[in-house]
């Protein structure tokens, strides 16, 4: 072996250290945000099943301090403070001119770090017998396996259709 050989050995070797290390260091983090993603979807997932079986999860899913983001332009569109706010605002005034529950038919869910989108849709009766559909994109950041901001994007003109035209429940 020359001189020149072993020299270039010599210095490769620190040189395949450093390069395992910093790969180890590189795909350690990854492996744990891949394992929050995975435990967040399934936290979400879990929830929407038991949503589809008629169970109550807003409670379950949301943190206390949730912020809810409606975009639009409906009057209902906007940010909410707090899982009871976001419920009597936005929720209540459509769940009470519906029959049924809405159950919903996730169509895909997708996580990456702490958030979680899903796209579903659901459909029910409204108080005066009419159908009620829409189609639904949420996205949600979870810390601690709770829910504490939320975006939604949904047809509004849908949910004001319901609200306007149909009494509420007693």
């Amino acid at each position: 072996m020359t001189l020149a050989r072993s020299l270039i050995r010599r210095r490769r070797a620190p040189l395949v250290a450093v390069a395992a290390l910093l790969a180890s260091l590189l795909t350690a983090p990854l492996s744990a945000q891949a394992q929050t993603a995975e435990d967040n979807r399934r936290i979400v997932r879990e929830a929407y099943d038991a949503w589809a079986r008629g169970e109550n999860v807003f409670a379950r899913l949301l943190s206390e301090d949730v912020v809810w983001t409606i975009h639009g332009s409906d009057p209902v569109a906007g940010t909410y403070v707090g899982r009871e706010d976001f419920v009597e605002r936005a929720s209540v005034p459509l769940v009470s001119r519906l029959v049924a529950p809405i159950r919903p038919e996730v169509h895909r869910i997708w996580a990456e770090d702490d958030s979680v989108v899903v796209r579903f849709s659901a459909s029910t009766t409204t108080t005066s017998g009419a159908p009620y559909h829409n189609e639904f994109v949420w996205i949600f950041t979870l810390e601690d396996g709770k829910v504490t901001r939320a975006e939604a994007f949904l047809d509004l003109a849908a949910y004001r259709t319901v609200v306007e035209n149909n009494e509420p429940l007693d």
